[in-house]
């Protein structure tokens, strides 16, 4: 069968509802399609590791509405190749989607590791996910966590508070060591402690097996863990194979510029998938987080539409962990110079990610309402007396 659109969608999430419903307000009277390759249509990503655990929570909360937009929404439709000379994608029934203007916001895959498929086994990343995840997160089981990230440590408390007997297994001595100082990465291991997570660190999973009783972990020092189930927060890939395979630039996602447009005039990319210039760090950038989603999704489907729009905002990602919570801007990577500012050793305060004397990221720890700042700080060349960050952004506001 042949479909014919306007505009058409490839991925069903965050960035494609935004891009839709920013179509449908630029033109009206155009016809909008969103295909996605999971059976639910597009939801909130972020409250299946955060709200959806707390008590009360609706998982009809997360759905964001698209189709009473005026969007038609086709789930369960993989996009398998594209033809960009014949504006045309075929689907995994052998559907084929013409279109004037597209956008991919194909997303990204999770990270795998060697386990054999089942059901107690989750790569953590759909709505489909979670619901699995919580059926098995009963008061009392033994989940175990893999990865000690973003993710991860969301995962890790979000079980905790479900009642389950957690254990975290991560390759890195602390909890997010890749991302946060090493003072305050240690001082998340007490905290995890704490709160009754055993952490297994310097480790990696070389194998195991599952089966309805349960999951048998390898660890890479040969001892071995029992789980009612095991859940992986590892990280995400972009999925370009589609945007490859039809010849557009792909270098750590889809390449595109400031109107996030690809080389093909008719095709735009936006989203985790999309690698698009920064002007305030004055370089490409690929960013994996709900207000990144939202807003290029909202720019592409201005600049589709025809308008002048350009994504130049410096994103930011928020994470609750406990009784804990952070916002952060730009590049947060421990390998660089951080100057920490604590108003309360690990409970309150900001730290500063420094490159070739300037600042590039800002952590912003139980400190709210300075995400604007903590851009503008970025945004100047530098170089900057790391001394005079002292109290630059208040830790409270």
């Amino acid at each position: 069968m042949e479909h014919e659109y306007d505009y058409l969608i490839i991925g069903a999430g965050m960035t494609g509802d935004a891009a839709a419903k920013a179509l449908r307000k630029a033109d009206e009277g155009a016809s909008v399609a969103i295909l996605g390759d999971e059976a639910d249509g597009p939801y909130e990503r972020p409250p299946l590791s955060k709200a959806l655990w707390k008590d009360g929570a609706d998982e009809s909360s997360v759905d964001l509405a698209t189709s009473a937009a005026g969007v038609d929404v086709h789930p369960g439709r993989r996009a398998v190749s594209l033809d960009p000379s014949d504006r045309a994608v075929e689907d995994d029934q052998g559907d084929v989607w013409h279109y004037r203007r597209l956008l991919l916001a194909t997303g990204a895959t999770p990270r795998l590791f060697s386990l054999p498929h089942h059901e107690r086994v989750i790569a953590f990343r759909t709505l489909a996910d979670y619901r699995k995840l919580r059926a098995l997160a009963k008061p009392g089981a033994n989940a175990v966590v893999v990865g000690g990230g973003f993710i991860g440590s969301e995962l890790a408390a979000a079980l905790v508070g479900a009642g389950c007997k957690v254990t975290m297994v991560f390759p890195e001595d602390a909890i997010g060591s890749a991302r946060f100082p090493e003072s305050l990465a240690d001082f998340l291991n007490d905290y995890y402690r704490e709160h009754g997570v055993t952490l297994r660190t310097g480790l990696t999973v070389t194998g195991g097996t599952a089966d309805d009783a349960g999951v048998d972990l390898t660890l890479s020092d040969g001892s071995t863990l029992h789980a009612d189930v095991v859940v992986a927060g590892l990280g995400v890939t972009p999925n370009v194979e589609l945007a490859k395979a039809a010849g557009l630039e792909v270098d750590n996602g889809i390449v595109v510029d400031e109107h996030l447009r690809t080389a093909e005039p008719d095709i735009w990319a936006a989203g985790d998938v999309a690698c698009f210039p920064n002007p305030a760090l004055d370089r490409q950038l690929r960013v994996e987080h709900e207000n990144a989603a939202i807003d290029m999704g909202v720019v592409a489907g201005k600049a589709m539409a025809g308008e002048d729009a350009s994504y130049t905002t410096l994103p930011f990602f928020y994470s609750d962990l406990f009784d804990l919570g952070y916002e952060a801007v730009g590049i947060l990577d421990s390998r660089l110079e951080v100057f920490e500012d604590w108003k309360t050793p690990y409970q309150e305060g900001v730290c500063y990610y420094l490159d070739a004397g300037r600042v590039v990221g800002v952590l912003l720890w139980n400190t709210w309402g300075q995400v604007d700042v903590a851009r503008a700080l970025i945004a100047k060349p530098g170089p900057i007396d790391v001394e005079s960050l002292r109290g630059r952004i208040p830790a409270m506001v």
